[in-house]
């Protein structure tokens, strides 16, 4: 019994429990308590005893993480005669003779993607954003593609609702050229 009651004052200060069973034999569980939230957990010390904080609301030094945060709009690309990556701004907005627009994506990329499918063995080229007469474009980007593969036919897909032209094979770099040079 002597030992029951060292073992209760050891378990007392601490934050560990005790639990009984049936037979009146002693089980510690050395289970340690978390608590629920910050809120709800022991403070440290008293506010008095921590230091006052000083908020600042507009640092000289805030301008520096102001570059670092990602931005909420892409902005409009600086116009250049030429840029070292090779891209061209869009240009076919102001040509009104053409009978279909290929919308650049938010990033001012041209929206043409390669989708590999079955492990690699298909490849299809797909041109996406595209308003007005998508059978006219078809028709042109069809004969560009036939020319890269010297003169033979290729397969094509149309999605009319969707805005999109699907075309058998790898042929993202010519359609893209083709594309850039028309202004889109």
């Amino acid at each position: 019994m002597a030992s029951i009651k060292n073992l209760l004052q050891l378990c007392k200060g601490t934050q560990y429990f005790l639990q009984f069973s049936n037979n009146q034999k002693c089980l510690l569980s050395l289970a340690a308590v978390r608590q629920s939230s910050y809120l709800s957990s022991p403070p440290v010390a008293p506010r008095e005893e921590y230091p006052e904080v000083e908020i600042v609301q507009n640092a000289p030094e805030w301008k520096y993480v102001e570059r670092l945060m990602p931005q909420k709009i892409i902005p409009k690309p600086i116009e250049k005669p030429e840029y070292p990556s090779g891209w061209k701004p869009q240009t076919a907005a102001s040509l009104p003779d053409l009978k279909y627009f290929v919308a650049r994506t938010k990033n001012h990329m041209v929206p043409v993607y390669l989708h590999t499918t079955f492990r690699g063995q298909r490849r299809i080229t797909v041109i996406r954003r595209i308003q007005g007469d998508i059978w006219e474009l078809e028709r042109e980007l069809r004969v560009v593609v036939e020319k890269a593969r010297n003169g033979k036919l290729c397969a094509s897909r149309v999605n009319e609702m969707s805005g999109q032209i699907h075309f058998h094979g790898d042929y993202v770099d010519v359609i893209r050229e083709y594309l850039k040079e028309k202004g889109f």
